[in-house]
């Protein structure tokens, strides 16, 4: 397959959990955040290009969701809607079962900062065995959505919803076995929050477990802070975007894959 030009001369990598997909290997913090907005021209994008504020209905599964309009309008609160990095993921996991790029039947899922909880809802539908997790105040809407489309889980996957505030505890449920797979939208947007995220993330993971993270960009210092920090303990690869659902693409959205660093990249040492 062709490559889009959003990396053009890096590094290729491959991970375990993601068949035949080559990754842009990420090796520095700044020099990736340097690369990717010169490539991908992130602010030249029009915002929440594919949210939809009502219930959303994919075409391959019925999905409902259930979500507060008017959290878009509170600073700070992220968990109540649905932003285009969640739909991107959601088509993301879509595209790649179809295509053969992923394999969630039967296999562990751990969501973290699930919010409305549409990428862990698509995950259950896709097969997978899915734990939503949010902080507290998040689980009453992240559990009716859970409820609205449990009927098609049955057949499937599952899903549940449990507490987790990163950099806390983790219950034995979450964390053992180690998932498959970790899946989050939107969780790098303060520097504050970013070695909490990462110790739940190290926590979480063994060698085998893939993390997949979208984020919009919104800010290049958060995203280099993110990556140098992560790079201490994970291997990452950015997913060139002709790997994405074709029908959704966005220059504001990013969509990396991590594994522990026990799971070097090809060639290291």
């Amino acid at each position: 397959m062709e490559r889009d030009g959003d990396g053009d001369g890096q590094e290729e990598v491959w991970f375990e959990n993601l068949d035949r997909v080559p990754l842009f290997a990420v090796r520095n913090g700044p020099e990736e955040t340097v690369l990717f907005w010169c490539f991908q021209q992130p602010t030249g994008a029009r915002h929440n290009a594919f949210v939809q504020q009502d219930p959303l209905r994919f075409t391959f599964l019925p999905l409902g969701m259930i979500f507060d309009p008017s959290g878009t309008q509170k600073p700070g609160v992220t968990g109540a809607v649905v932003w285009d990095s969640a739909v991107i993921l959601t088509k993301f996991l879509e595209h790649a079962v179809d295509s053969g790029m992923l394999e969630l039947q039967g296999k562990k899922c751990v969501e973290l900062g699930a919010g409305c909880g549409l990428a862990g809802c698509v995950a259950a539908l896709l097969g997978a065995r899915v734990i939503l997790t949010d902080l507290p105040d998040r689980l009453r809407l992240l559990q009716k959505n859970v409820d609205e489309n449990v009927s098609c889980f049955a057949a499937r996957g599952s899903a549940c919803v449990r507490e987790l505030s990163w950099g806390d505890e983790i219950d034995k449920e979450v964390i053992d076995p180690s998932p498959d797979y970790v899946i989050a939208s939107d969780v790098i947007y303060n520097e504050k929050a970013v070695q909490d995220l990462l110790d739940t993330l190290e926590k979480l993971c063994d060698s085998k477990t893939l993390v997949i993270i979208a984020g919009e960009l919104r800010n290049d210092a958060v995203l280099e802070y993110f990556l140098e920090r992560a790079l201490h303990r994970f291997s990452i690869g950015r997913l060139a975007t002709n790997f994405w659902h074709p029908s959704y693409k966005s220059q504001r959205v990013v969509l990396y894959a991590l594994t522990r660093i026990s799971k070097k990249f090809d060639g290291d040492v």
